[in-house]
């Protein structure tokens, strides 16, 4: 099937779908079993207690505590939802809710490693430094809101079902970790599976030259590449591997990208509805897609 603005080669395809679907399923599959280690091994009086009280300050060890307890998107909004219920403030719930899947030791490793030979080191310190930046920024600005707009009705007072006991053995909750980590990484490997293949066809398929009146304008390439970001729903520890493959676009527009996808997009939706209310959610999405873009269009200055 050929014509000027598409040409399949299923040869190019299946190379380019199987180079990035293998590079990125180990970084997935690691993110996914600390998702569950996490989930049956840390207590949250462990995350509680590391919080100080000064507002700001815990704000801003929220939106870092990746590093100490990684999470992906997905894991963690059941783990802010036990930590709320014990008492952390939900501006710190936001914080680490909203940094976690970014600024986390895997998705650093593996956002170095897909931009190896594209200034992997400066690429990956943006990537952390933007997305921490946007987290603090955002629990700021939700810290001085009143609960009853954000919250759903009982998620305050009401612990999840699933919560840490030292009671249980060693075997359970081993079992129960390994039970979340596949759940989450068959979950997961849908959409990534999906997003690899969209943009191996992309890459392999479409002329390249209908991309560049988004690509050659900052702004438009920005906003192009978070909505993309949105609709491919993948997982932070292995969506550099899909941005790397956009070619055409500036390198503000793929960090736009890799900083508002583990933010929110399709699947964080309704996950985050079942936390929040449905109108902070859509707030939330304004704000995120607002501030990310203006962050990394002002960016554009440094080479990358």
């Amino acid at each position: 099937m050929e014509n000027s603005w598409f040409t399949f080669s299923f040869t190019d395809f299946a190379y380019a779908f199987l180079s990035v679907l293998l590079e990125g399923v180990p970084f997935l599959l690691i993110g996914t079993l600390l998702s569950g280690a996490i989930a049956e091994f840390l207590p949250a009086r462990v995350m509680l207690r590391l919080v100080p009280r000064n507002a700001f300050l815990g704000i801003c060890l929220s939106g870092a505590m990746g590093l100490l307890f990684p999470m992906c998107e997905c894991g963690v909004v059941p783990v802010i939802r036990r930590l709320i219920a014990k008492g952390l403030p939900v501006s710190n719930a936001i914080a680490y809710m909203l940094g976690a899947p970014i600024v986390n030791p895997i998705v650093i490793l593996s956002t170095y490693a897909a931009f190896r030979g594209q200034n992997p080191t400066e690429f990956t310190m943006l990537r952390v430094v933007v997305g921490y930046a946007v987290s603090v920024i955002v629990a700021l600005g939700v810290h001085n809101m009143p609960l009853q707009p954000i919250m759903r009705r009982g998620i305050l007072s009401n612990h999840s079902a699933h919560e840490f006991s030292p009671a249980s053995g060693f075997a359970r909750r081993l079992g129960g970790g390994l039970q979340v980590a596949v759940s989450d990484f068959l979950d997961l490997m849908v959409f990534f599976v999906l997003g690899v293949a969209v943009s191996a066809l992309f890459s392999t398929a479409v002329n390249q030259e209908l991309m560049m009146p988004f690509a050659l304008n900052d702004w438009i390439a920005t906003a192009s590449m978070m909505a993309l970001a949105a609709i491919l729903s993948l997982c932070s520890t292995s969506d550099a591997f899909i941005a790397v493959t956009f070619v055409a676009f500036p390198a503000v527009a793929k960090l736009a990208f890799l900083v508002f996808g583990p933010m929110f997009d399709l699947k964080l939706l309704f996950i985050y509805s079942a936390l929040f209310r449905k109108r902070f959610v859509v707030g939330l999405a304004a704000a995120l897609f607002v501030l990310i873009g203006l962050i990394c269009v002002r960016l554009r200055f440094l080479a990358l």
